[in-house]
C-alpha cells in the first residue's frame, strides 16, 4: 500500500499538467536558397542583370581580343619593325592593358552593385511571401537557416515555390 501511495504522489503532477493542456506548436522549415533559385523573380532578376550587363560584357571581350591580337603582331612582326613602331606598339598594347583593367573593374562593380540590389528586393520580397503564407496558415515557428535536416512533413518550401509562381 505504501508503494501504491508513493507511486501516486510521483505521478500526480504528472498527470495535473496532463489536464493544462498546451497548444502544440505548428512548425516549418523553409530552403531559401533553393526559393533563390528556383523562383520565377529569380528568373526574372538573372534575366534583367544579363540584358542589362550583356552588351558592356561583349565590349570588354573585344577589347581583350584586340589586345591580344596585338601581342601576336608584335611577337610575330616585333623583330622586322624599327624600334620606334616596336616601341609605339608595345606603348599602346599597355594602354589598352590598363584601360581594359579599368574598363573591368568598373564593370565588375557595377555588376555587383546591381546584383546586390536586385537581390536585396528579391529577398524582401521572398521575406514576405513567406510570413504572409506562415500567418494564412497558421505556422507558429518557421525556420530557414541553420536547419540540418527537417523532414517533408514541415518543409514547406515547394509550397512557397508555388505561391511565388502565382
Amino acid at each position: 500500500m505504501k508503494k501504491l501511495s508513493i507511486i501516486l504522489l510521483l505521478i500526480a503532477p504528472l498527470l495535473a499538467f496532463q489536464n493544462v493542456s498546451a497548444k502544440e506548436l505548428k512548425i516549418g522549415v523553409v530552403d531559401i536558397a533553393k526559393v533563390l533559385e528556383e523562383s520565377p523573380q529569380a528568373d526574372v532578376a538573372r534575366t534583367k542583370l544579363q540584358e542589362e550587363f550583356s552588351p558592356r560584357e561583349k565590349v570588354l571581350v573585344e577589347e581583350q581580343k584586340k589586345i591580344r591580337d596585338l601581342e601576336e603582331k608584335l611577337l610575330r612582326d616585333g623583330a622586322i619593325m624599327s624600334e620606334s613602331e616596336r616601341s609605339k606598339l608595345e606603348r599602346r598594347v599597355i594602354s589598352l592593358k590598363r584601360d581594359a583593367k579599368r574598363n573591368q573593374d568598373v564593370f565588375r562593380e557595377d555588376l555587383n552593385f546591381k546584383r546586390t540590389e536586385i537581390l536585396d528586393g528579391l529577398q524582401r520580397k521572398l521575406v514576405a511571401t513567406i510570413q504572409k503564407y506562415a500567418k494564412e496558415n497558421g505556422y507558429d515557428v518557421l525556420l530557414a537557416e541553420g536547419v540540418i535536416y527537417a523532414s517533408d512533413s514541415i518543409n514547406i518550401t515547394q509550397d512557397i515555390l508555388a505561391k511565388l509562381k502565382k
